[in-house]
């Protein structure tokens, strides 16, 4: 199955239609990432905001990113928090309430119903390579962005741990097709079309995996490794155990934001 095909878009679509799988991912994270200052608290830390700005969110997941961080939140003269998924939406607003200034709205990047020159900000983490129509879609967030507004934009690296497993469970080009479509490596050309200045921070991070069950269930979230899911549950435990060092896996993670004016 090709990465962009009408299947693929079902795919993604039923993976995210409800928050489950994505929790399970956060979890994984959570638990075995050695860099304890977590993700979404490095993003946010590189975050400018400034008193009375608007800010959207496009594709905000569970909104797991501000649960704590009241003093932002407050900073915004408004926050729009969107998705595609009704779901997830409904997820982030049992986490984070019912608010004078956050509003929550089911929007697609690809056709924004906002005016142009909107806001102070837009974010859109981690989904960017999920959409169909990319160019589209940045070419939207440019319109809706107000002139010497800020743009952020996190992503994952080609050099990531589901490579490493890829080819630890031999998985070729038939049964691995990983999403490279907008990469830590190829993500300031996405970008250079309708931003002047284009920043990439990386976040330092690597996963140290003492529980193989926990391995076990983050690969039963992602619609990628279906394959190896369909292989016996003791043939994947064999395999996973025979990389273990001193009690534990570690593996590889190349995470970064790109910042664009």
């Amino acid at each position: 199955m090709k990465i962009g095909s009408s299947n693929d878009s079902n795919a993604v679509k039923a993976q995210y239609s409800t928050s489950n799988r994505l929790n399970t991912r956060i979890s994984f994270h959570d638990k075995c990432s050695t860099n304890k200052q977590g993700f979404g608290n490095w993003i946010l830390s590189n975050y400018n905001f400034r008193e009375g700005m608007k800010v959207l969110e496009l594709g905000c997941g569970t909104g797991d990113t501000w649960r704590g961080h009241e003093d932002i939140i407050e900073k915004c003269e408004k926050l729009v928090l969107t998705d595609l998924s009704e779901g997830m939406l409904e997820t982030v607003k049992e986490n984070l309430g019912e608010r004078e200034n956050v509003e929550y709205r089911i929007e697609d990047i690809q056709n924004l119903s906002f005016a142009d020159e909107s806001f102070d900000v837009v974010i859109a983490n981690m989904m960017l390579y999920h959409v169909p129509d990319m160019n589209k879609g940045i070419a939207e967030v440019r319109r809706v962005l107000k002139k010497g507004g800020t743009f952020y934009s996190a992503t994952f690296g080609e050099n990531n741990f589901p490579e490493k497993l890829a080819e630890w469970f031999e998985m070729d080009g038939e049964s691995f097709h990983p999403n490279h479509l907008f990469t830590l490596q190829n993500g300031t050309e996405k970008l250079e079309s309708s931003f002047e200045e284009i920043r990439t921070e990386v976040y330092p991070d690597s996963l140290h995996i003492t529980d193989m069950e926990d391995l076990v269930e983050y690969l039963k979230s992602l619609a990628t490794f279906k394959s190896v899911m369909d292989l016996p549950v003791e043939r994947i435990r064999s395999i996973l155990n025979s990389h273990v060092v001193d009690g534990a896996i570690d593996l590889p993670k190349e995470y970064g934001l790109f910042i664009c004016k």
